[in-house]
């Protein structure tokens, strides 16, 4: 397999002391050694964002603008091998790492064109004679902490709205998927973009978050990974008070209505589970199925699961690839033996399919309230399905819960739809679909889910401040 660049290059170095394996989880074979980068480098690369700024923020949207759309031209024309090096470190499918890569490459497109929309506006006069406006400025030197489970997507998200509004970015890739994250780099290089306005560091995320959030410099920070890991960042990045947007943890719920179309409903719902091998923030951790209909939807729904095959990423015939972590895998073992000895069912799958980090896609039906899987969010490939008797029954226990990222609901009337997605209390919801997430959305949640919006015409807010001009005594000769 060709591989992209996965260092900085020589107008790019920084200190470093070392370099790590990056493995893949399939096989436990090495495909690279990449930098590891310690407290001086990152301490290096903001200054050179620090230096990098003031120019970039003074170049013409349209300069920005037409540098973003080289880059996701860039990623269109390598897009082959990019697929290539998503699978081979994260190890999703082949097909779902091209889908993620015209995905992120979307986003680009998007914000290119966010960046000559920035626009202020006037403001009504205070006092006689007297002409006041509001601009936005970009914020400043920007951190984007990204996750394993959509290695390129997210750091195009993040970085491409930042690079739209004025501001330098620092990317901090998951340990376990640099790859991807050089591999962008390298193609933002070869777009044009000047020196230490978009760069890559590998290394130590407690080291990382201490330098980031004690420099006063790094103005923003935008993070996607576990609620756990965001809350600590949150409040060590209140002692320089910077601004945050963060994508924490899901724990979804879809509600399934005995209106519904049943094979539809299955459907949505096997997309809404097993994308990404369920490794997805957005996945159905939890199916709430009305009475009415559970039966025959758990044995469609476990035919569908039992139909799926397991195996390497690159591998054509593959619907669902190892887990990027053994942790995830160990977490679905959890699940499942704890809800089994609780009275579920297995429907498909079960524990003793789990080998490494390969995990056999399983389904469990009654499920109840206070199992670990219908408390905690899974990340993995193993589905629980609970009974429900009525809408303010589900709805109370679909918002039992400390996250609010997304949730589904599943019903062909159309004022249960509004009801529902009314009082569900989530950033998110989708009606009658599981594919609802784009560069038009604000993508966020609620509660212990998140702060702030990506994608949509708020995202590019996340890294503009507010500046309010008055002139005074207009009148006076």
């Amino acid at each position: 397999m060709e591989l992209l660049p996965t260092e900085p290059d020589a107008r790019h170095s920084l200190p470093s002391d070392e370099a790590e394996l990056v493995r893949d989880p399939a096989t436990g074979k090495c495909l690279a050694r990449v930098t590891y980068h310690g407290q001086d480098a990152m301490r290096a690369a903001i200054d050179e964002a620090d230096r990098a700024f003031t120019a970039w923020r003074s170049r013409l949207a349209e300069e920005r603008r037409t540098l973003l759309r080289a880059w996701a031209e860039a990623i269109r024309r390598e897009s082959r091998v990019l697929a290539q090096v998503l699978s081979a470190e994260q190890g999703k499918p082949l097909a779902e790492a091209v889908g993620e890569i015209a995905y992120g490459v979307a986003f680009i497109d998007w914000f290119a064109d966010e960046a000559i929309r920035i626009c202020g506006q006037s403001m009504t006069a205070h006092k006689p004679s007297s002409l006041g406006w509001v601009s936005k400025q970009p914020v400043g030197i920007t951190v984007a902490i990204t996750p394993w489970n959509f290695p390129m997507a997210m750091i195009a998200r993040k970085a491409a709205a930042a690079l739209a509004a004025g501001c330098p970015v620092i990317v901090k890739p998951a340990p376990e998927t640099p790859l991807s994250a050089f591999a962008l780099y390298a193609l933002a290089k070869d777009a044009g973009f000047p020196d230490g306005v978009f760069q890559v560091l590998h290394g130590d995320g407690e080291q990382f978050a201490d330098v980031i959030s004690a420099d006063c410099r790094v103005r923003a920070v935008s993070f996607t990974g576990s609620t756990a890991i965001g809350k600590k960042l949150y409040a060590q990045s209140g002692a320089t008070v910077k601004k945050i947007s963060m994508e924490l943890g899901g724990h979804a719920p879809a509600i399934v209505f005995d209106d519904v179309d049943l094979d539809a409903a299955v459907d949505s719902c096997m997309s809404a589970k097993f994308a990404t091998s369920g490794q997805d923030c957005l996945a159905a951790n939890r199916i709430y199925v009305q009475r009415g209909i559970y039966d025959a939807f758990c044995d469609r729904f476990a035919r569908r699961v039992s139909a799926l095959k397991v195996g390497p990423g690159l591998s054509p015939d593959t619907d669902i690839g190892p887990m990027t972590k053994q942790t995830v895998a160990d977490k679905c073992r959890s699940h499942i033996d704890d809800a089994v000895h609780q009275g579920a069912r297995v429907l498909a799958g079960g524990s003793s399919g789990i080998c490494g980090k390969f995990v056999t896609p399983t389904a469990l039906c009654d499920v109840s309230d206070d199992m670990l899987i219908a408390r905690e969010e899974t990340f993995g490939p193993v589905a629980a399905i609970l009974p429900f008797n009525d809408e303010a029954e589900v709805v109370r226990r679909a918002n039992a819960s400390e996250m609010g990222l997304a949730a589904y609901v599943f019903t062909a009337d159309l004022n249960r739809a509004l009801r529902c997605s009314s009082a569900l209390e989530y950033g998110m919801v989708a009606v009658n679909t599981a594919s609802f997430t784009g560069p038009p959305v604000p993508f966020g949640g609620w509660k212990e889910s998140g702060l702030g919006r990506e994608g949509s015409t708020f995202g590019i807010d996340e890294f503009l401040e507010p500046k309010y001009v008055c002139f005074g005594d207009l009148a006076r000769v």
